[in-house]
């Protein structure tokens, strides 16, 4: 049997050790990435708390609303003051099942009405990135990046995405309150379930989102040489067209030829991340039967073997 400890994360699909954590409580650089200020964000000018909950109240009559005293609660469980238009929204519709008997239809009025499938007060929560865990052997693989035409940042998760309804299939629906540099205040994002990192504009504003204003949900683009890049007989043709000094991962796949060099991207500044897959390598460091020398020199509990003897069988 193994028992991997704490610094060691398990495999995935068998029982052998996956990636060693050498640093307590250490997360991939993507999962640290915090929301960078933007100054001057503001709400679109299309958001209109009033026309909004006018809007609601009018598609759903007889709806019960959320009262003040519930916002607030909410409000203090999150650690952070709801934006004017989503208060509005539960003013106007509290989406608590109870209130339509739990029937299906009721919800599916509500879903049209709202534009998605609105979450109950309770059900808020804060989109930051370790609401998006993901294993290490593929969270050091990734990268994120803003460009400057970004209407939303290129991040795992922010302590200013709000998260208040679902798309009907699993992507979470989220006001965001750390917009990128072309962004608004309050805007919505869609979060994707497939997806560990990033979020698509769905529209500028709840209210624009109500009234069925939706936005271009293609994401910017970053300009420049990609600071995650792939070698490999599909992908770029060598290591040195993926050198340069902005790149943070780099994989190197099936490859037919010769096995390849690192010498281009030694020493990059922000390179963090190594994959390669087996004889693609012309000098291959020899780690994989090192792992436990590894941790104790970070001090870390070691990958522990037990072996049992016996027969198999009832006891007694």
């Amino acid at each position: 049997m193994l028992d991997h400890g704490p610094a060691v994360e398990p495999g995935i699909g068998d029982p052998y050790p996956g990636s060693l954590v050498l640093v307590e409580g250490a997360l991939p650089e993507p999962w640290r990435r915090l929301p960078a200020p933007v100054p001057g964000a503001a709400p679109a000018s299309s958001a209109d708390p009033a026309l909004l909950e006018r809007t609601l109240r009018e598609r759903l009559p007889g709806a019960a609303g959320a009262t003040e005293a519930e916002i607030a609660a909410a409000e203090a469980r999150l650690g952070v003051a709801l934006p004017e238009e989503l208060k509005a929204l539960y003013r106007a519709v509290r989406a608590r099942r109870e209130d339509w008997g739990g029937g299906l239809e009721a919800a599916e009025h509500v879903f049209e009405a709202v534009g998605c499938e609105l979450f109950p007060l309770d059900g808020l929560y804060i989109a930051d990135a370790p609401s998006r865990p993901r294993p290490w052997r593929f969270a050091a693989r990734e990268a994120v990046v803003t460009p400057p035409d970004a209407a939303v940042q290129g991040l795992v998760g922010s302590p200013g995405w709000i998260v208040f309804g679902d798309s009907g299939g699993g992507d979470r629906i989220a006001v965001d309150l750390t917009p990128g540099p072309r962004g608004h205040a309050g805007q919505v994002i869609m979060l994707h379930h497939e997806d560990g990192i990033g979020a698509d504009l769905l529209a500028e504003s709840l209210t624009a989102l109500v009234l069925a204003r939706p936005e271009d949900t293609r994401r910017a683009h970053r300009a420049g040489p990609p600071i995650k890049a792939q070698v490999n007989t599909r992908a770029l043709p060598s290591v040195e067209a993926a050198a340069h000094p902005e790149l943070e991962v780099l994989g190197i796949g099936v490859w037919d030829g010769e096995p390849l060099g690192l010498a281009p991207v030694a020493g990059l500044p922000r390179l963090r991340t190594l994959t390669a897959h087996p004889g693609t390598l012309a000098d291959p460091l020899e780690v994989a039967a090192l792992a436990d020398e590894i941790l104790a020199l970070w001090d870390r509990p070691p990958i522990t073997r037990t072996s049992l003897d016996g027969t198999p069988g009832r006891a007694g």
